[in-house]
């Protein structure tokens, strides 16, 4: 049962050995790509060096290498492969674009910082910022990494330069997995039960935490592969950044339930002697977040409200579109509550900004970001174009343009713009044509047989290729393989106006799509083993209506027709008791009612539950070893079983 896709980005230990052809078999840049990139680097701001000096302010100390392992000594984390910082002249590959590798450089800048005496981040030891607070007895963390060991490698270096004081809490700033999955590498869950720990998170953070990609899991998942580019090498040719940070960690996720809730903007708390003045933004970058505010420090914490880049409207790995509005509004809400207090801002990914004008700047300009692209893109709408003619429409003002931090490193113009569109206006552009398409392999097999035949349309596209109109090639050759899937000339010149269009992107998930779809043209799907992504505290904290919906979105419906099935399941250690029926090719539940027609009835623990769910054991294991009593119909209950799928991962996405 795979979800939470976010923590699903941590094949590369695994996948190198599986793809080590890659690099061999890749195109490389034309002329055109390396044109294209130089005059890119013509039309940014390379001679404003500030970032390279927040990037490294208050250094404290960093080990020589960084390689983290599980206890069964399994690498989770290896910095150590990925592009280095040099200096600031280091020279920039062909292979990549100048911005996204400047990105990339000042994203290798890891280990302890000062952000203020008594504001301390550990940077590089996953994708997200750790931040540690000196309190009165103790120290506040804040965001603990994705997993146990790499959150637990954070404190050991933060110990060996300060006081080993307890943790005395942890914050959540929101309900990502980058921001929670390492708590036990922290904290214990002994010591919040004994009250010695504060847990705090934003209102609504478990029911986000849990359920945010749970009826996509697997589709997330397996896209989250492409965008953050866990099946390339980790060098110029493969994946140099995620525009976030570096890759995410491959250890164990665990999660502890909040024990102080913030509900509402303006709420205050003491924390250990620290005053924290939060603000409630729910539904901007993820649907439970918050920032808060150190009146002591005169420092603003923005969760991931602010990064170093212009974030997503819409993930590419696939998720609901978020509120550019809404999202807007609260930067611009920060800058009245706090603007003026403030003397330096850090956040959840990248690096702190200094100086009070720089902060209220830095503000004004990523809230106007997702502004200027919301109102932009329902006025062009209005106007009557189409979702794809306005994502080649809007352009940033050179106001905006020109910050780093606005840059597209991470979400890009063109695909936030498509997820306003999506968000007011849905997936149809008003062209009764494009109301009832034909498939993708049917549309495709007519469009070749109209333009003649396979050869004539490679031959056609090896002379666009050949004048630099990857992006034609792309979509032409697309035709072929899902009419041919054999056509391997066809894959290989798609696989090579992929590779090109990956160098030539600002955007690091773009990059890594491009790339990681030309090396399964190329060489196929390879699985390889992958962790599950929902750890056993996630799935422990999963409450049962929510597993019984993921139940429904694996019944199959045709297999499913005419059946009536009616099953009873009785959680007695829990005190709840649901009724499961299939009828009319749907799994309805109902919870707290017990049908005295029911053909079988199932009484477990739930831990049993979550053992099922987890696949740690099978229904008939857990029948056989007494951990369920049966009740009824016994092939009444294989029937029901037998109706639901069980996902594949590795679905196919560049080919049919």
């Amino acid at each position: 049962m795979r979800k939470l896709s976010a923590s699903l980005l941590c094949l590369l230990a695994t996948s190198q050995a599986v793809y080590a052809e890659t690099i061999e078999q890749q195109s490389q840049p034309t002329t055109y790509t390396v044109q294209a990139n130089q005059q890119f680097a013509k039309n940014l701001p390379f001679s404003d060096i500030q970032d390279y000096t927040n990037a490294q302010k208050g250094f404290i100390a960093k080990p020589a290498s960084l390689v983290i392992k599980d206890d069964k000594g399994n690498v989770v984390w290896d910095f150590t492969p990925y592009p280095k910082f040099e200096a600031l002249n280091t020279p920039t590959p062909d292979t990549v674009n100048p911005s996204l590798w400047r990105q990339s450089q000042l994203n290798a800048l890891y280990g302890l910082f000062e952000v203020e005496d008594g504001i301390y981040q550990v940077r590089g030891y996953d994708i997200s910022n750790m931040t540690i607070i000196r309190g009165k007895s103790g120290y506040i963390v804040v965001d603990p990494l994705i997993s146990k060991e790499t959150a637990q490698a954070a404190m050991e270096l933060f110990y060996q330069h300060f006081p080993k004081k307890p943790v005395v809490a942890v914050i959540y700033t929101h309900s990502h997995i980058d921001h929670f999955g390492g708590v036990k590498g922290v904290v214990s869950l002994d010591d919040v039960e004994h009250k010695k720990v504060k847990i705090i998170a934003p209102e609504g953070f478990m029911s986000a935490a849990i359920s945010e990609n749970v009826l996509a899991g697997n589709a997330m998942s397996r896209r989250a592969m492409y965008m953050y580019g866990s099946l390339l090498p980790q060098n110029a040719q493969g994946i140099v950044d995620t525009g976030l940070g570096k890759g995410t960690s491959a250890g164990t996720g665990t999660l502890i339930d909040p024990t102080t809730t913030i509900n509402h903007t303006g709420q205050e708390l003491v924390v250990d002697g620290i005053k924290f003045i939060f603000q409630y933004t729910p539904g901007t970058e993820a649907p439970s977040e918050m920032n808060f505010y150190l009146p002591d420090y005169k420092a603003l914490c923005m969760a991931e409200n602010t990064t170093r880049t212009m974030h997503n409207l819409y993930t590419l790995r696939g998720a609901q579109v978020r509120d550019a509005q809404a999202w807007s509004k609260d930067i611009t809400e920060t800058i009245k509550l706090f603007g003026d207090k403030t003397n330096v801002i850090f956040a959840s990914h990248g690096w702190p900004t200094w100086g009070q004008q720089q902060a209220i700047d830095y503000l004004e300009k990523q809230g106007d970001v997702y502004k200027y692209i919301h109102d932009q893109t329902l006025r062009l709408a209005n106007e009557g174009f189409t979702m794809n003619e306005i994502a080649d429409m809007v352009q940033l003002p050179p106001s905006l343009e020109n910050e780093w931090y606005d840059r597209g490193y991470y979400g890009t113009v063109s695909h936030n713009v498509k997820a306003v569109y999506q968000k007011y206006l849905g997936w149809y552009d008003g062209n009764p044509a494009h109301l009832n398409p034909l498939p993708p392999v049917e549309e495709s097999k007519k469009m070749v047989e109209y333009m003649g035949g396979e050869d004539a349309i490679i031959k056609k596209a090896q002379q666009d290729y050949d004048n630099g109109n990857y992006r034609w090639v792309a979509e032409v050759m697309n035709y072929v393989v899902f009419a041919d899937p054999t056509n391997q000339k066809a894959k290989d010149l798609e696989a090579s106006a992929f590779e090109q269009l990956g160098y030539q992107a600002e955007s690091a998930p773009w990059r890594n799509i491009y790339l990681t779809g030309a090396q399964e043209l190329r060489q196929g799907v390879k699985p390889v083993a992958a962790e599950a992504t929902a750890s056993a505290d996630i799935i422990k904290a999963m409450p049962l209506h929510m597993v019984f919906d993921y139940l429904a979105i694996r019944l199959n419906g045709p297999k499913a027709n005419g059946k009536e099935i009616s099953m009873n399941i009785v959680f007695p250690d829990i005190h709840e008791e649901y009724n499961l029926q299939v009828k009319n090719s749907v799994l309805n539940y109902y919870e707290g009612v017990q049908d005295p027609n029911a053909g079988v009835t199932l009484t477990m623990d739930k831990r049993t539950m979550d053992a099922l769910t987890l696949g740690q054991i099978t229904v008939k294991q857990a029948y056989k070893d007494g951990k369920i009593k049966l009740e009824g119909n016994k092939e009444e209950l294989i029937e029901l079983f037998s109706l639901f799928d069980k996902f594949n991962l590795w679905f196919n996405i560049v080919t049919p």
